[in-house]
């Protein structure tokens, strides 16, 4: 029996459907979130393989408040915050889960919850847990934020953001970290698309508009995207990741972040800091190739290109292909109206960002 068929049928008849493939090695890859295309690095590959090769075993085995917390976990975290700026720090299994550890433990009965109306779909989820008290602002809005929280009774006030949006691509407004400071909020900055892609260290939004760290303040990262491995990270004061490791359930029931995808991650954000200006030289060459062309001027790496036609940003996705070139067709309800999602990422030629860039324009 088919339980879901009619909801399938629905999908389907509205260009919403979704399933997995299995992409060709041989295509120009313009989709993925490997913004730096570290996860081509065969060098940080090998010196990961061969650092572990060498110890006694090779997995984390357990939780990390059991037995699974390990040297290569602390060195990382420890690594994260000298360059971050913060106390302290957890690495953990991926962003969904980060966003479903924060939300989910840091608001208690009488706090609020002001979180932007296109935050990640795992800090909407995780929202959702309970009887969270949550208010959704216009995305960006500092004007409604601020009068929402200075009329706000409850105990605490969280407010979440994220630094550069997943698909619109525009970075949070500076003065998020004001209103924060002014009314006593706690501040969660989703980085996932930012860490590694803007700042003078690029280290993200905290350092691009060069805010000093408060205790306030907490800063979630992706290891999945420009550090080409597999993870998460928050960073807090020492007060915040301590309550995090005794109500976070994705830090206390799930087994540790692995050792390979941890260490990895390390000899990325070396990497980074060793050649920060060529990356970035690198990254403004991209920006630069996609505004002359399509006209869209890029916060990060993530250009949005609307199409508004489901059907349209399909085979629009599908000539592309043909072409060799593979971008995001990214439809309802994830987006208000489709779009071909284009990562201007550093694994790829700037010649072919170029060619590909022409081509859309012609077909948009």
């Amino acid at each position: 029996m088919s339980f879901y068929e009619n909801e399938l049928k629905a999908l389907k008849k509205s260009g919403r459907h979704r399933h997995r493939e299995v992409w060709s090695d041989s295509l120009k890859d313009f989709s993925s979130n490997d913004y730096l295309g570290l996860a081509h690095n065969k060098a940080l590959h090998e010196q990961t393989v061969q650092k572990l090769s060498c110890m006694p075993y090779h997995s984390t085995k357990a939780s990390m408040l059991v037995s699974g917390y390990h040297q290569i976990h602390k060195n990382f975290e420890e690594a994260l915050c000298r360059v971050n700026g913060f106390e302290a720090g957890v690495v953990l299994g991926s962003g969904f889960n980060a966003n479903i550890a924060l939300i989910e433990s840091l608001v208690r009965k009488g706090d609020t919850l002001f979180m932007d109306e296109l935050y990640h779909a795992s800090g909407v989820l995780a929202s959702q847990i309970g009887n969270m008290d949550v208010i959704f602002f216009k995305h960006n809005d500092m004007q409604e934020l601020e009068t929402l929280v200075q009329n706000s009774q409850a105990k605490r006030k969280i407010i979440a953001v994220e630094g550069i949006y997943s698909m619109d691509g525009d970075l949070c407004e500076r003065e998020v970290f004001e209103i924060a400071d002014k009314y006593n909020a706690l501040l969660v900055v989703d980085e996932a698309h930012s860490s590694g892609v803007v700042g003078k260290h690029l280290m993200g939004v905290f350092d691009f508009y060069n805010i000093p760290i408060k205790s306030n303040y907490i800063k979630m990262g992706t290891l999945g995207k420009a550090y080409g491995s597999f993870g998460a990270f928050i960073l807090a004061s020492e007060h915040i990741v301590e309550y995090l490791l005794n109500r976070a359930k994705p830090l206390i029931y799930a087994t540790s972040l692995s050792l390979y995808d941890t260490l990895l991650a390390h000899k990325a954000l070396e990497f980074m800091i060793a050649n920060t200006a060529l990356l970035k030289e690198q990254i403004q060459l991209r920006q630069k190739i996609v505004e002359d062309i399509l006209g869209i001027k890029m916060a990060g790496l993530i250009a949005p290109v609307i199409i508004g036609s489901n059907t349209k940003v399909l085979e629009i996705q599908k000539t592309l292909l043909e072409l060799g070139y593979s971008v995001g067709a990214i439809r309802q309800p994830t987006v208000k109206h489709a779009i071909i999602r284009l990562i201007a990422r550093l694994g790829e030629e700037p010649d072919s960002l170029e060619n590909l860039c022409k081509e859309l324009e012609k077909l948009r």
